[in-house]
C-alpha cells in the first residue's frame, strides 16, 4: 500500500475515532439522563433504541449517495451533523426538567437530538467504503479492522471522559457537559475532513445511470446467495452480541458493581476492541484469510457467550472478567472478515450501498437483541449468553457456507 493511502486511512481512522468517542461519552449516560427526566418503560427503550433506527433506515441511503457523489461530502455532512445533535442534546439537557427550547421540552429534544445523531452516525459504511477505495483484496480486512479499533478505542475513552460526570447521588440532575464535549469532538473531527481528507472514490467506481438511490439494483445484490449469506450472518454476530452488550451492566450490578465501576467494565470492552480488532486481527487475517478468520471468530463468540452465562451462574466476578476476552476477541474477529468479504463480492460502484445495507442489518439487530436479551434476563440471569451461544452456532452454519471469494467485478 502506498504512503499516501497510509496516510488517507489513518485520517479516516482519526476522523471515525472522535467522532466515535463522542458517542461513547453520551450512550452510558442515557439511562441516568431518561431516569432524571422521568423517561421510563417503553419510552426509554424507545430513546435507547432510535439512534440505531435512524441508522438502518439512513445507512444503506447514505452510502449509495456517496457511490454517486464522493466518500468525503458525505463524511463531513455527517459530522456536522453530529456536531450540531450532540451540542443541541447539552444544551437540552442543561434546561432542567420544566425548561424548554423553541417551545419543546426537554424529552422531546432528547428524541431530536438522539434522532438526528443516528441520521448523521449512518455515515460509518462511507468510511468502509473509503477504506475500500484505497484497499486492495489482501488488505481490505487488515483496513476494515480499522473502524473496528476506532470504535474500541471510542468506547474506551468515551466511557473514561464519561465516567467523570457520574454522580453518586440519585437524585443529582446529570450534567450538560457529556454533551458538549461530545459536540467538540466532532467539531474537531469535521475540521480534519474538511481541510485534510481527501476524496477517495475515482470517476471510473462512479455509477453510472441517472438514479441516485437504485433499489432495484441493491434488491439484486442482496438476492444474491453469497451476499445474502453474509448479510444473515453479520445480523447473527452482532444480535448475540447485542444480547451480551445490553445486558452486562445489568449482570455487573448483581455483582454489586456501582454505576461508575461499570464505566470502568465498558472502558475495559472498548479496550478489550481495540486491542483484538487494532494488533491482534489485523496481523492474522493477512495471513489466514477471512473465511478461516471469520470461522476461528464464530467458534471464540460462541465459547465465550457460554462462559459468561456460566460466570453469572456461578456468581463468579472473578471469572466473569476472565473470560470477556474471549467474547470479545471472537466478535472483533467476525466483524472486520464479514464486512471484507462483503466489500470483496460487491461491484466498486456499489460498495457505499451494499456496505450500507450491512450496516443497516447490523442496526437492527442493536435494536432487537437488547430487546430479547433485557426480556430474557428478568426471567433468568445466564439465559442472554445461553442464548447468544446458540445463535453463534447458528451463525457458525452459515460461515461454513462461505468461501474466500475472488474480487467482485467493477460493473454494476
Amino acid at each position: 500500500m502506498s504512503k499516501p493511502a497510509k496516510a488517507s486511512l489513518l485520517i479516516i481512522f482519526v476522523t471515525v475515532f472522535i467522532d466515535l468517542l463522542g458517542f461513547g461519552i453520551v450512550l452510558p449516560l442515557l439511562p441516568r439522563y431518561g431516569e432524571h427526566f422521568a423517561i421510563h418503560g417503553g419510552q426509554l427503550g424507545l430513546l435507547m433504541s432510535c439512534f440505531s433506527l435512524m441508522q438502518f433506515l439512513f445507512a444503506p441511503v447514505w452510502g449509495r449517495i456517496s457511490d454517486r457523489i464522493g466518500r468525503r461530502p458525505v463524511l463531513i455532512v455527517g459530522l456536522v451533523g453530529s456536531t450540531v445533535c450532540y451540542g443541541l442534546f447539552g444544551l437540552a439537557t442543561s434546561l432542567g426538567s420544566e425548561g424548554r427550547l423553541l417551545g419543546l421540552g426537554v424529552v422531546p429534544w432528547l428524541f431530536i437530538t438522539r434522532i438526528g445523531a443516528g441520521i448523521a452516525g449512518a455515515t460509518i459504511p462511507t468510511a468502509q467504503a473509503y477504506i475500500a477505495d484505497l484497499t486492495g483484496a489482501r488488505d481490505r480486512a487488515k483496513g476494515m479492522a480499522l473502524i473496528g479499533a476506532a470504535f474500541g478505542i471510542g468506547f474506551t475513552f468515551g466511557p473514561l471522559l464519561g465516567a467523570g460526570f457520574v454522580t453518586d447521588d440519585p437524585s443529582g440532575a446529570p450534567s450538560a457537559m457529556p454533551g458538549y464535549i461530545a459536540s467538540a469532538l466532532s467539531g474537531v473531527a469535521l475540521l480534519s475532513a474538511i481541510f485534510v481528507l481527501k476524496e477517495s472514490l475515482s470517476a471510473e467506481s462512479k455509477p453510472t445511470g441517472h438514479h441516485w438511490l437504485n433499489i432495484g439494483s441493491m434488491k439484486r445484490a442482496i438476492e444474491r446467495p453469497a451476499i445474502g449469506m453474509i448479510l444473515l450472518t453479520m445480523f447473527l454476530t452482532t444480535f448475540a452480541f447485542a444480547q451480551f452488550e445490553s445486558t452486562l451492566a445489568l449482570l455487573t450490578e448483581r455483582f454489586g458493581l456501582s454505576l461508575r465501576d461499570n464505566f470502568y467494565v465498558f472502558a475495559y470492552i472498548g479496550f478489550l476492541l481495540t486491542l483484538c480488532q487494532g494488533m491482534i486481527v489485523r496481523r492474522l487475517v493477512p495471513r489466514i484469510g477471512e473465511y478461516r478468520m471469520a470461522l476461528v471468530g464464530v467458534v471464540l463468540m460462541a465459547a465465550g457467550l457460554l462462559l459468561v452465562g456460566l460466570s453469572a451462574h456461578q456468581e463468579s466476578k472473578a471469572m466473569l472478567f476472565s473470560v470477556l476476552p474471549v467474547t470479545v476477541l471472537g466478535f472483533s474477529a467476525m466483524t472486520p472478515s464479514l464486512q471484507a468479504l462483503l466489500s470483496l463480492r460487491t461491484p466498486d460502484t456499489e460498495q457505499g450501498g451494499i456496505l450500507g445495507l450491512g450496516q443497516s442489518v447490523s442496526a437492527m439487530a442493536r435494536i432487537l437483541g437488547p430487546w430479547l436479551g433485557m426480556t430474557i434476563f428478568e426471567r433468568g440471569t445466564t439465559l442472554p449468553y445461553f442464548c447468544g451461544a446458540g445463535v453463534m452456532l447458528l451463525g457458525l452454519v452459515c460461515v461454513s457456507t462461505l468461501k474466500s471469494p475472488a474480487p467482485a467485478s467493477t460493473t454494476a
